[in-house]
């Protein structure tokens, strides 16, 4: 009896504090300075010439609650908040009912997020699960309830939701996916609108109409449980199809989201800004997007690969300044908003040969050196045999050079050359152009078997693009506040980490890929596109079983394309000639009326007129061509010629 009633006292004690506790902060949260809704939790992005091309978490089309079709309110309060309109930001009940499913199931199945608490978690630019973060929500969520009517809670909550398809707030998503004002909605229409935001890209109707009408019929569902609706009427929905509008009024690039959402990848890391937009008030965010270059990349990609079954990534950077030009994570936005470009770790592989033979020229190979190209098994350290083959089993079966291999993409050549380096050369070159992803110091790493994302990548071939200069890669350019105060600036960055004189001669060795000269027991790999180009490049391309890859660059563009499929099956060589046609339309419509340019030759740095395949002087001006030395490396020919 003693027991019970100290457990009596204790408990009342504890409930006393409790609502004690409640009254405090909720008092303390009601002078606290009241949170501005309409300007919060808002982004503008803007292209390279300044020109606003996106708005995103709530715009100029803010919508009052009374334009608003009442079937939206009532659908979003049953599925999302049934108990809005009782609760004061945190629905205690909800949340014990969820306590004591999560630990009969011994996992989280069931959430107690209200409407308030939600629309407070979309104010912030990520949704790091911190205990900072969450005692700051739920401060923010008093201080929402406090000041504000549940109507002005809902208005905001609709106008900064996201619907999808790069839609945030109501006035887009009605405009984007019926072609309506919010309250010209019908019900049905409303009641798929509601179903969105669980999972925006699962649930909207334009990636999965099937998907979105399974939803929406729960979400009338609970409608018809909250009294929203009878049953009648919920027997009577979604009998004939809807039709789905599915165009924005702001850009009809298909593409064009996939660069949005790098934006904000490389928003989320930059430790200059705030995590919530609250504080910021907005974001003016200034990048490097060329919208000319990105239509180009796009039509591009339409013309060679929309009716494939393959996917697509791409990359456009200006090497003077590491900025993006464009981007595209796949075929269509609408249809799958995975980011392959910044998401998808895929071998590259040959693609990984000029850092290998970079490392050569730097460790006292030159662009003539030979090895010969045959069938060969090697005997590695570890006891175990290791046999690369080139494609289809071809083989020169004598001497090449360095510059012949590069241009008929030898394995074997590159595997000796990483052997004879120390595999461990190669990596060193690769982290010091930066890139950060796993190589592993193998013999098969010269042939890209190691997975990195497209952008890693490019972070690598920008320092060989600008000369031997490591440049950060980035979208973004600037950020400013909405009255125009700066909060970030990207810093240009010029870390010379390459040798100019060995990135000279390898970005002319890599010229060899669209030369015929260099043709011989196989053509060089880009032969196929050298019709097309109307000016220099670097150009190397790889091929996987399940990858291919096109890679090229000047001193104004450098492009990275590659194609395959999500699930790594096998693709057809037939179709090795999608990514070199993506990147040659893409790179001469973008340069059509740009000044012709190349790399400046080093003081020294010398040319000498040699065979193409054996690196030796020759008479025959069509086995001809300029092999570039750093000057006193060029005697190596003729000491060659003397032992012979």
């Amino acid at each position: 009896m003693k027991f019970l009633r100290t457990f009596i006292k204790l408990g009342t004690f504890l409930f006393i504090a409790f609502v004690v506790c409640i009254i405090g902060l909720y008092t303390y949260a009601f002078f606290s300075p009241k949170l501005e809704l309409k300007t919060a939790n808002r982004f503008f992005l803007y292209d390279n010439n300044d020109m606003l091309v996106y708005q995103g978490s709530g715009n100029s089309e803010w919508v009052d609650f009374e334009d608003i079709s009442p079937n939206l309110v009532n659908a979003v309060i049953s599925v999302e908040d049934k108990n809005f309109y009782k609760h004061q930001g945190f629905d205690y009940l909800r949340i014990a009912q969820a306590m004591i499913t999560n630990i009969k199931n011994k996992s989280i199945v069931q959430g107690a997020s209200t409407i308030s608490q939600q629309y407070i978690k979309n104010m912030y630019l990520d949704f790091a699960k911190t205990w900072d973060r969450k005692i700051e929500e739920a401060f923010l969520t008093l201080e929402l309830e406090v000041h504000y009517d549940k109507e002005d809670i809902l208005e905001g909550y609709l106008n900064t939701i996201n619907y999808g398809q790069g839609n945030y707030g109501i006035a887009n998503a009605s405009q984007y996916y019926f072609n309506k004002k919010p309250s010209e909605l019908t019900l049905e229409e409303a009641i798929m609108l509601a179903g969105i935001p669980k999972s925006p890209n699962k649930y909207n109707p334009v990636s999965n109409y099937d998907a979105c009408i399974e939803r929406a019929k729960i979400v009338a569902k609970s409608m018809v449980n909250n009294s929203y609706i009878n049953n009648d009427t919920f027997n009577n929905l979604f009998l004939n199809p809807i039709s789905i509008y599915g165009k924005s009024k702001e850009s009809n690039l298909q593409t064009l989201m996939y660069y949005q959402d790098a934006v904000l990848a490389e928003l989320e890391n930059l430790v200059e800004i705030p995590g919530s937009l609250i504080e910021s008030g907005g974001l003016k965010i200034y990048t490097n997007l060329d919208l000319e270059a990105q239509s180009a990349l796009e039509d591009s990609v339409k013309k060679y690969i929309e009716n494939d079954s393959m996917q697509v990534s791409s990359i456009v950077i200006d090497p003077n300044s590491g900025g993006v030009l464009a981007l595209t994570g796949g075929k269509d936005y609408s249809k799958s908003q995975y980011n392959r470009a910044i998401q998808a770790k895929r071998q590259v592989g040959s693609t990984m040969k000029p850092f290998l033979y970079y490392a050569a020229l730097e460790n006292n190979m030159v662009s003539s050196s030979t090895f010969t190209s045959e069938a060969t098994t090697f005997s590695l350290s570890n006891g175990k045999n290791y046999t690369p083959s080139n494609f289809a089993d071809r083989y020169a079966n004598k001497n090449i050079t360095m510059t012949s291999a590069i241009a008929m993409s030898d394995n074997v050549f590159a595997v000796k050359t990483n052997l004879f380096l120390g595999p461990e050369v190669l990596v060193e070159a690769s982290n010091r152009m930066g890139i950060t992803g796993e190589l592993l110091a193998v013999p098969s790493l010269a042939l890209g078997t190691s997975e990195l994302t497209l952008l890693d990548f490019a972070r690598g071939y920008t320092t060989l693009a600008s000369g031997g200069y490591k440049k950060e890669v980035h979208f973004i350019k600037r950020i400013e506040d909405l009255e125009g105060n700066i909060l970030y600036e990207v810093k240009n960055q010029n870390n010379l980490v390459l040798n100019p004189n060995y990135t000279y001669i390898l970005n002319e060795m890599l010229t060899s890929t669209t030369n015929p000269v260099y043709t011989d027991y196989t053509k060089p790999t880009a032969m196929s596109i050298a019709a097309k180009l109307s000016r220099k490049y670097a150009i190397k391309t790889g091929t996987t079983t399940t990858d291919f890859w096109t890679v090229g660059y000047n001193p104004d563009i450098l492009m990275l394309v590659w194609a395959g499929h999500d699930d790594n099956q096998e693709v057809s060589s037939s179709k090795s000639t999608i990514t070199k046609n993506i990147w040659a339309d893409t790179v001469e419509t973008i340069l059509k009326d740009k000044e012709i340019r190349w790399y400046d030759t080093p003081q020294n740095v010398v040319g000498v007129a040699l065979d193409a395949i054996s690196g030796k002087p020759t008479n025959d001006a069509k086995r001809a061509t300029i092999f570039y030395y750093v000057k006193g490396s060029e005697n190596y020919v003729f000491k060659e010629e003397e032992k012979e």
